[in-house]
């Protein structure tokens, strides 16, 4: 018997209908002919709540509810959450669905409201965006059923605890997979790069049409054919590419609810995907105080899950970074030339002067991209309208503070060093242009 009153709770029809008859009962006071109506609502009230309820809570056959979830959550991506509803009751039921979602999401106005006929079966979709990595916990999923009379609520609740990971962005790793073909990259963000030199790598010998290198017309083939015939190269393979991440203090910063280093870490796992898509070996490397993750540069079917999951166990650090440290590191596990992504953030000119003999050193012997970040709302600042002093002195500090950026590129640049600096959620697009942009060149 506890255990059924624990599952009635009245909603806001039983209380509207309820306070209608104390303000007649007030009333009648004043006119006591209205006192004979207050009762008969209060009456009519009662009986009409006793039959809602027993119509409701005898029920045997409950409904029946699912949760669809994937196996794991993309970091930073919106994925889709279905709750399959299935009416059993033998009534038209009105439902409130509160599904238990994990802390981490701070989603805390859930609810779905619908109606559902006798036997009907519907599905829910919700979108989900995680923020952090990590086990996210989902839990219990309780459903308010009200008949349509409305004045019982009766609460089912349905135990659908399930623990699910949430991993480096899967999705986005998938998307770029596809726009880094050679040809299928027209989708917009993915530049095309016009081949410069020559591979090494022969592939077959096809028909020559209007673009195609005179140089590399095969004229033997062309005599035996009657046609122009000529040569196709592919990219060289088998170099090697590592994602260095600096997961110092300086990586720690948020945008959009995320840090400097999860956008790292999403593009390390997209690029490393286009790295292996092309033939090449992909490698990571993590430090910050002291060296952290270290993945040889293969190109095994294994591979990626491997990065998957070193990247999945990456932490921020609250010290500085030690670049000698990474200097040494790199001369020795990094044995032939690589091309090395170094995803960091330089937040001053004068901390980026400290590390920059560093970073010519091991520019000598790899081919090194530095990337860093903008700040998006120090650039809203600096072209806000200035009304006033302090907005005044705001915007001369957020001029100052991207010049030092642009200083810093053009630093990088005079120094033979490539670079990119990017906006956060440009990160992966832009990563994959330059490591494009560079295997055109033949500089890998």
């Amino acid at each position: 018997m506890i255990r059924i009153i624990k599952q009635v709770f009245l909603p806001s029809r039983f209380f509207i209908v309820a306070s209608a008859s104390i303000v007649v009962f007030a009333i009648s006071f004043v006119i006591p002919w209205l006192f004979a109506l207050g009762l008969s609502i209060l009456v009519a009230l009662a009986v009409v709540t006793l039959a809602d309820g027993i119509l409701l809570i005898s029920r045997r056959r409950k409904l029946q509810v699912t949760r669809n979830i994937p196996n794991l959550l993309s970091l930073g991506d919106e994925n889709k959450i279905s709750l399959s509803v299935k009416n059993k009751t033998g009534l038209d039921v009105m439902i409130v669905i509160y599904d238990e979602l994990p802390y981490q999401l701070q989603m805390r106005d859930f609810e779905i409201r619908s109606e559902l006929k006798n036997n009907d079966a519907r599905v829910f979709e919700y979108m989900v965006t995680p923020t952090s990595r990590g086990n996210y916990q989902f839990g219990k999923v309780n459903v308010l059923v009200t008949s349509l009379i409305g004045f019982i609520q009766q609460k089912q609740v349905f135990e659908l605890q399930t623990t699910v990971p949430v991993y480096p962005s899967i999705i986005q790793m998938k998307k770029y997979e596809l726009k880094a073909h050679p040809f299928l990259s027209v989708s917009e963000g993915i530049k095309k790069h016009r081949r410069v030199g020559q591979s090494y790598e022969f592939d077959q010998i096809k028909e020559y049409v209007i673009g195609d290198d005179s140089r590399s017309i095969n004229w033997k083939a062309s005599s035996r054919k009657g046609a122009l015939m000529v040569n196709q190269y592919e990219d060289e393979r088998s170099q090697q590419v590592f994602s260095i991440i600096d997961k110092s203090r300086a990586m720690r910063m948020p945008f959009n609810n995320m840090t400097l280093l999860d956008y790292s870490i999403n593009a390390s796992l997209v690029i490393s995907n286009v790295v292996l898509q092309k033939h090449d070996k992909a490698g990571l490397i993590t430090f910050s105080d002291k060296i952290g993750t270290i993945l040889p540069a293969e190109r095994s079917t294994q591979q990626l899950r491997k990065i998957l999951e070193a990247l999945y166990n990456e932490q921020e650090h609250f010290l500085e970074a030690e670049y000698e440290l990474l200097y040494h590191l790199v001369r020795h596990v990094i044995k032939h030339p690589s091309l090395i992504f170094l995803y960091t953030n330089f937040e001053s000119y004068h901390a980026f002067e400290r590390i920059l003999p560093i970073l010519r050193q091991i520019n000598k012997f790899h081919l090194l991209v530095v990337i860093f970040f903008d700040n998006e709302d120090v650039v809203k600042l600096s072209k806000t309208e200035a009304s006033k002093l302090l907005d005044i002195y705001i915007q001369t500090m957020a001029g100052t503070y991207l010049f030092e950026k642009n200083q810093i590129a053009t630093e990088l640049n005079n120094h033979g060093i490539h670079c990119i600096k990017t906006l956060p959620t440009d990160l992966s697009i832009n990563t994959i242009n330059k490591y494009l942009e560079l295997k055109s060149r033949r500089m890998i």
